[in-house]
């Protein structure tokens, strides 16, 4: 396993029982002494992005539940510096946030394609030291985050995609029960 840093992925041992991350993959923004920063990227929430922001009626594009601090901010990776910018290069093409009003531009005038942009509701955090705790506990199995994980067309997969990823023992846990006493 390689240690979390900003452009990894944060993938949920099949075990964990916490509602808030069970079976999830979280993409790494940002980690640091003072704590880590992430998202969720393969939990769809309940309302599309014209829904929670009026200038976009009619643009009924998914957002995800990035996690489950300030539920109350909307973000964004995209895949669109051309487009975005201001945003933050994460890792090679893919980047978390930038001008806002151009995302709602992009959008309306179609020069931003839903399939390069991901919108979340909220976003996971891990105070100073909590992650590495997680990972001594060993809740994470970290890998390389690829554009292809992250702006997957199937949210569902991903958790999935990602296990087979790691290959080996690791693809075996795709097929694992949610509560192995119930096996």
């Amino acid at each position: 396993m390689i240690e979390p840093a900003s452009g990894v992925l944060l993938i949920a041992d099949p075990f964990l029982k916490d509602p808030n991350f069970m079976r999830t993959v979280v993409f790494v923004t940002e980690h640091q002494a003072e704590g880590t920063v992430g998202f969720v990227i393969n939990r769809q929430y309940e309302n599309t992005l014209d829904e929670l922001i009026p200038e976009i009626e009619g643009h009924k594009i998914p957002v995800y539940y990035g996690g489950p601090v300030q539920m109350n901010t909307i973000h964004f990776l995209h895949r669109c510096p051309e487009d975005v910018p201001g945003g933050l290069e994460i890792m090679k093409g893919v980047y978390w946030g930038g001008d806002f009003d151009s995302v709602v531009d992009g959008i309306k005038n179609g020069t931003i394609n839903s399939s390069n942009i991901r919108f979340f509701i909220g976003y996971s955090g891990w105070s100073a030291g909590q992650l590495e705790s997680e990972m001594t506990e060993k809740t994470w199995l970290t890998a390389e985050a690829t554009r292809n994980i992250i702006f997957h067309p199937n949210a569902e997969e991903i958790w999935k995609e990602s296990l087979k990823q790691l290959g080996g023992e690791y693809e075996m846990m795709i097929n694992f029960p949610i509560d192995p006493q119930l096996n």
